[in-house]
């Protein structure tokens, strides 16, 4: 499922977390875990992963990364400030400085809130200043060629995240 360029920017991605003696923590929804996967394809990963919540369902949201109920029934699942609760909450359960939230809609149906299918929105936390950035995309094609986009656009902006707190 993952190919060269994935793999590549995965380890670059390990590189600067281990530079800068950061961990990282993930929290999925619609990429079921892919992105803690690819992380962990690579060999040493646990010297910057410090581990990944899937939670798929809302429930699991709310039980595992303390999100609001009130946020998931205002601004819905696949919204950025759920994908900021999602990302604080998988900060504050772990050990890590670091975390990526992604939720979104991978299909083949869109979402009772009517989100189209292929949005799918980020938030990154960093512990150490409290900064959180966000991001919505909406990547067109297949589930499985939404929830890839999904990694590797995450990954991408990682590096752009870790480059700017410094």
């Amino acid at each position: 499922m993952f190919n060269h360029k994935m793999y590549t920017l995965s380890r670059h991605c390990g590189i600067e977390l281990k530079k800068n003696k950061l961990r990282l923590v993930t929290a999925e929804s619609c990429t079921g875990g892919l992105l803690a996967s690819l992380i962990t394809s690579i060999a040493g990963s646990s010297a910057y992963f410090d581990g990944g919540y899937v939670t798929y369902h809302n429930q699991a949201k709310i039980k595992l990364l303390r999100v609001s109920i009130n946020s998931l029934k205002i601004f819905s699942a696949v919204s950025e400030e759920v994908a900021s609760e999602m990302a604080l909450g998988a900060l504050y359960n772990s050990n890590a400085e670091i975390s990526i939230s992604i939720t979104g809609v991978a299909g083949p149906d869109s979402d009772e809130w009517n989100n189209p299918i292929g949005k799918v929105c980020f938030a990154f936390a960093n512990k150490n200043n409290i900064k959180i950035s966000t991001m919505t995309c909406c990547f067109n094609g297949n589930r499985n060629k939404i929830r890839i986009c999904a990694v590797v656009t995450a990954l991408k902006y990682l590096l752009i995240f870790l480059q700017n707190n410094d």
